[in-house]
């Protein structure tokens, strides 16, 4: 699966993208809405819809079970819910909502939607009663119509191994965050989702997202992928990760900078061997070999997060070097 970037363009580019050999199309809470570019893509036949991620305590449960059913019928059952919670900074200053206790919020939040879910597949009385959310009323006007597809899956992006753990408990897959490396996925994260009670591998869906930068003339030097990772490692949740590789004081001095915003020259500080071992950088040949060796063993679902569009006929050779 890779990116939709926005709504203006999202039916030609989904067109494109399934031409291309794409499986699926994903959008991410950024610079557009999350749901409206797969509102358009969903009359593009074929292709897997998901959110990756929409980004859930700003969002009510009720909404967000209207939005996935709604892209459940469009799609006829090829959506997947994909949530994430965002850091404290962005939910409290950007949205204006709370983040306290996150792990338990979205796990409440995840068993509000299961029971949303239920009511409109059953009919039976809407009686959820949470610490963080309530739902006890649904009558016969505000009930979709029927759903041919059932509930559409429920996916949550995790990085730490509280909310890694929980998520493997609660959801239906994990969207392992695009800002990682094969060392952190084998020593951290894998570890965590086995820690999840009663559930195993096989059972589970874990889905890596990965940054991808192909190489040309106008991206000699892999800049914005740079500086993607900079704006990722300036943020305390994704120091373990460069823990991980024994770049901890990357992450202090990334921070030091994005404070003062000095955006541009943050990406400076990401040399050759932190990109390439967090990015997929290089020819498309390159590109599918870093990606193979990243998710072997582990998955063979993929998401590319571009830093920017990647030109079709790039993206098809890398899904072709994929298959091959």
């Amino acid at each position: 699966m890779t990116a939709l970037f926005g709504p203006t363009d999202a039916i030609d580019r989904a067109h494109a993208l399934r031409e291309a050999g794409a499986a699926g199309v994903f959008t991410f809470e950024g610079p557009h809405d999350v749901f409206a570019p797969l509102t358009l893509a969903s009359t593009v036949g074929g292709l897997q819809l998901m959110t990756n991620v929409a980004i859930a305590f700003p969002r009510n449960p009720i909404h967000l079970a209207h939005q996935a059913i709604d892209h459940q019928l469009l799609s006829e059952g090829r959506f997947t819910l994909g949530l994430g919670t965002q850091i404290r900074t962005q939910i409290e200053k950007r949205f204006g909502a709370d983040f306290d206790r996150p792990v338990a919020r979205m796990t409440e939040l995840v068993a509000a939607l299961r029971a949303i879910f239920q009511t409109w597949s059953t009919g039976e009385r809407l009686d959820f009663r949470g610490e963080f959310y309530r739902h006890t009323l649904m009558t016969p006007t505000f009930t979709p119509r029927a759903n041919p597809y059932g509930p559409p899956p429920i996916y949550v992006g995790a990085l730490g191994p509280r909310l890694t753990r929980a998520t493997a408990e609660i959801a239906d897959g994990l969207l392992v965050m695009p800002f990682g490396s094969r060392r952190y996925l084998e020593e951290a994260t894998l570890p965590a989702v086995r820690e999840g009670p009663g559930r195993k591998l096989d059972e589970f869906a874990v889905v890596p997202e990965i940054i991808v930068s192909v190489l040309g003339d106008d991206n000699p030097d892999h800049a914005a992928a740079r500086r993607l990772l900079a704006f990722y490692g300036s943020t305390p949740a994704y120091r373990p990760v460069l823990e991980v590789h024994g770049w901890g004081d990357l992450q202090p001095d990334l921070h030091a900078l994005s404070k003062q915003g000095r955006w541009q020259e943050m990406g400076t500080l990401i040399d050759d061997e932190v990109l390439h071992t967090i990015a997929a950088c290089g020819t498309p040949a390159e590109v599918a070999a870093h990606i193979r060796d990243r998710v072997a063993g582990v998955s063979d679902r993929i998401c590319l997060y571009q830093p920017g569009p990647i030109e079709i006929e790039a993206l098809a050779r890398i899904v072709d070097e994929l298959k091959g």
